[in-house]
């Protein structure tokens, strides 16, 4: 059965103890936990597995442990949730006192944390993008700027409701969130893909090797749209898949161009926002605002909440009433946001990104030298980091390497999510923005001999 297949995989261990990384059982994962991952397997979809089997107990600041003693180093915050870090006591008292204030849920009712929650977003957000739509989950906050660019498009003249994104793009698992998707495997099932969903190639300079504005206009008339009928470009600021941004310049003539055409500019934060680029926003590295963006994971640290904010002229395209979600605003999940913020702020914590990002970053290139012909790229900015791993001296994707380095490493103490991107093939560098630079190193060290064990 292929649930008991994934339930017997291994990690090779790798016993180790360093100041951030221990690994004390002979076995991963420990015999112990194996009735638990039977019953996962039994009462859970196959598509819940894949991840290194390791069960997590509890985690705190850049750690996570196990219960059996085991310790890893934690490059993965999740999956990009935990700016602030694991575990917060900050975040996990607001969390009880709200619960114990009495009020669990409100619809859309006013509550006092949501309304201090949009509060600071917009506070941190640059003009005009001033309103802000809590939801739950960064696939419905995509669902939402797609709505509202095709309805502020459609406004204007009905033929305009064309969506621009790009190739190997990830914006959610949601209808319309794999729709503008730019990985057609995830659209198979749909059977009915929307015509007015185009995708052009991400000027990412490994992949798409033309990183010019003028290859974006060419991309367009090849696949015969009239920039009149384009209602919306969505750009995750940089490409999930990976850690690939596009060039500066790139991005400002996009401003240009969506300005001239009333092209409503929406950018996908889901991961990039909350510090995790080394800014507060990542597409403060192009130098540009858009007219949407889209934000989750890092909003909190830990419960589910996302948003989307924007203009006034956009946020309010819709009367009330008609754009709402059921969860929208929930006052725990907003109580736990804004300690998660208060926490990013007074610790500086984007400000760390950017420092101990450039150690990372520097010590990716140097450790992983030896491996040059393995790895395509290695490509981000501050605490996000993608290696792209490949053939032997190509840039076709090496699935398989990618895999079995993340499983060593995991061996060796240092813990990362499954591959991904585009073929499978991308190892994401992740950790707390509360990581410090020597811990940094030492992951980076561990990283390096994981390569060593994939390849041997």
């Amino acid at each position: 059965m292929i649930g008991a297949e994934s339930v017997s995989q291994t990690i090779p261990v790798h016993p180790v103890q360093t100041a951030y990384r221990k690994i004390v059982t002979q076995e991963l994962p420990p015999p112990q936990v194996r009735p638990l991952m039977d019953m996962s397997a039994h009462y859970e979809p196959r598509a819940m597995l894949g991840q290194p089997p390791v069960v997590w107990d509890r985690a705190e600041g850049f750690f996570v442990y196990d219960a059996y003693g085991n310790q890893w180093l934690d490059f993965s915050s999740g999956v990009l949730i935990t700016n602030a870090g694991h575990g917060r006591k900050e975040i996990a008292e607001a969390i009880i006192r709200q619960a114990e204030h009495g009020l669990l849920t409100s619809y859309v009712f006013l509550n006092e944390p949501r309304v201090r929650l949009v509060q600071m977003i917009s506070d941190l957000a640059p003009a005009p993008l001033k309103k802000v739509f809590l939801v739950s989950t960064g696939s419905e906050a995509v669902e939402c700027a797609i709505k509202l660019s095709r309805t502020h498009g459609q406004n204007l003249n009905p033929a305009k409701k064309i969506v621009i994104s790009y190739h190997h793009a990830f914006h959610g698992r949601t209808l319309g969130a794999q729709q503008i998707g730019g990985i057609p495997a995830l659209k198979e099932w749909i059977g009915n893909l929307d015509p007015d969903m185009i995708q052009v190639p991400f000027p990412d300079g490994f992949r798409c090797g033309d990183t010019s504005f003028a290859f974006f206009e060419k991309a367009l008339e090849s696949a015969g749209v009239d920039p009149k009928n384009v209602c919306g470009v969505v750009a995750e600021t940089y490409q999930g898949g990976g850690a690939s941004f596009g060039p500066r310049e790139y991005f400002q003539e996009m401003r240009n161009w969506c300005d001239k055409w009333n092209v409503v500019l929406t950018f996908d934060e889901v991961q990039a926002g909350f510090g995790r680029c080394g800014r507060m926003w990542g597409f403060e590295h192009y130098g540009v605002v858009p007219d949407l963006m889209c934000l989750g994971k890092g909003i909190s640290s830990s419960l589910p909440i996302a948003a989307v904010i924007g203009s006034t002229e956009l946020m309010d395209l819709y009367p009330p009433g008609s754009m709402t979600s059921t969860h929208s605003g929930n006052p725990i999940c907003c109580a736990a946001a804004v300690a998660n913020l208060e926490l990013i702020l007074r610790e500086k914590l984007v400000e760390n990104a950017a420092l101990v990002g450039e150690v990372l970053h520097q010590e990716l290139w140097k450790q992983l030298k030896p491996y040059d012909e393995r790895i395509g790229a290695i490509q981000g900015k501050g605490l996000v980091a993608g290696i792209q791993v490949t053939k032997p001296n190509s840039a076709q994707p090496d699935a398989a390497l990618a895999r079995n380095v993340v499983w060593h490493a995991v061996g060796r103490g240092l813990m990362l999510f499954a591959p991904v991107g585009f073929g499978g093939a991308t190892v994401k560098i992740c950790p707390p923005l509360c990581i410090t630079r020597e811990a940094v190193i030492d992951g980076v060290s561990a990283l390096a001999e994981a390569f060593a064990d994939g390849l041997s």
